[in-house]
């Protein structure tokens, strides 16, 4: 029996008993009777933040240089063909259901969870697109992540915070060992957060992984108008700065030009195509500022080391007589650690619930905000909303064109939004 691509993500959505399953036996097992393997480069990347930046900067630039690229990227905001792109365009339907097919056909009696499936398939998907190179996001952690049953052939590790405390454990050395998991023997690591935990450093060694950290093995600097990479036998000098907005933009790149360095005998990337990658990026939701007036910024930030970088970032925008604040998160977040960097940078609440069980509902968003003294001052409020897209229309109708609004937390806060405005 066929099915549409909508239909197959609803039978997903109901098949395994967990929604997170941690663990790559059945994964293995299925990935081996597909025979799925790449002959190509495979650059995977991993980290708390700074993942979906580092896969766009790496696209952007390898599309610049000519090759045919192929992404798994994750989460999606509106449609589901946002996680598999070939040649910076989302794959079709068809291609989908087509490797859904392929997966389904192998995997026999073996279950695998929406998120295992779907990997697989996407994974089939680019493998069978005759591509120059594959850039894979991982999911939550790196260890036990479906997409490391996949060898890659440089692996990147962002940062490392606090984030997801249930499956990767509650400390950065606890954290950084799950991130390390997608380390190789042999094989280039490149990790780009300035103070990595011991454990990442230790199980690079283990493994026998050729650890590249920044400040030892690579690094940057520059001024206002520009910046240099070094790293271990490269330079790229006089470099714009990534059109990605964001304190933490220059580390990212940074790493992305070190794995095109370990590269660099296989895909080989010139001075200007580099800088073309870089000015021409973009991607949604990640300190994303929509043009027109009031401004307009959506950011997936939700937890305290990417809530930490919003609020920097906002701060660096000028003067707004009035934040207004569309929030929206999952219920095991750190919330708490969120508002304690975002409180002070907003005048106006709008929390709302979202669609999905384990998310916190709006009534325990405001609890959090009072609790935490972010309405101590008289002139602050809160308002609590059903769904963000109403969330997100109050905001606008509130709003003075001189204020700013900002959409925060969850991607499916941030999704709201953009399908608010897609409805108008």
């Amino acid at each position: 029996m066929s099915r549409t691509l909508q239909e197959w993500l609803s039978l997903l959505e109901q098949r395994h008993p967990k929604e997170i399953d941690m663990g790559l036996a059945r994964v293995s097992a299925v990935r081996d009777r597909m025979g799925l393997q790449y002959d190509c480069p495979v650059i995977m990347v991993g980290g708390t933040n700074g993942k979906g930046s580092t896969c766009a900067m790496l696209e952007s630039i390898l599309l610049q240089a000519g090759y045919r690229v192929g992404l798994y990227s994750k989460p999606h905001f509106l449609d589901f063909n946002e996680r598999a792109r070939i040649n910076g365009e989302n794959c079709s339907d068809a291609q989908l259901v087509d490797a859904f097919e392929k997966v389904e056909t192998a995997r026999a009696d073996t279950s695998l969870t929406y998120f295992e499936f779907t990997t697989l398939a996407i994974c089939r998907l680019l493998a069978d697109a005759q591509l120059d190179v594959v850039i894979l996001e991982v999911g939550l952690g790196g260890r036990l992540d479906a997409v490391n049953v996949v060898d890659a052939d440089v692996s990147i590790v962002t940062s490392i915070d606090i984030d997801h405390v249930d499956y990767l454990g509650d400390t950065r050395e606890l954290i950084g060992f799950e991130k390390a998991g997608i380390f190789r023997p042999g094989k280039v690591a490149v990790c780009s957060d300035p103070a990595p935990p011991q454990s990442l450093i230790d199980h690079a060694e283990k493994t026998g992984a050729d650890l590249w950290l920044f400040g030892r093995d690579f690094n940057y600097n520059g001024d206002k108008q520009q910046w240099n990479y070094g790293g271990r036998n490269q330079r790229r000098n006089s470099l714009g700065y990534p059109s990605l907005r964001g304190a933490n933009q220059l580390l990212n790149a940074s790493a992305v030009l070190a794995a095109l360095e370990a590269l660099k005998d296989r895909l080989p990337v010139g001075a200007q195509e580099v800088r073309s990658g870089l000015v021409m990026v973009e991607l949604p939701g990640r300190f994303q500022v929509l043009p027109g007036r009031p401004s307009i910024i959506l950011d997936v930030a939700h937890n305290p080391h990417a809530a930490a970088a919003l609020a920097q970032n906002l701060d660096n925008m000028g003067f707004h007589p009035y934040t207004y604040a569309v929030f929206g998160s999952m219920l095991d977040k750190d919330i708490d650690g969120v508002l304690a960097h975002m409180g002070a940078k907003v005048d106006h609440w709008l929390v709302t619930d979202l669609p999905l069980p384990r998310a916190a509902t709006a009534q325990q968003l405001e609890e959090k905000l009072r609790a935490s003294g972010a309405l101590n001052e008289a002139e602050k409020t809160v308002s609590c909303f059903t769904s963000p897209e109403e969330a997100y229309r109050s905001a606008v109708s509130k709003a003075g064109e001189n204020d700013r609004i900002v959409v925060f937390g969850s991607f499916l806060t941030v999704a709201g939004a953009m399908r608010a405005r897609r409805a108008r």
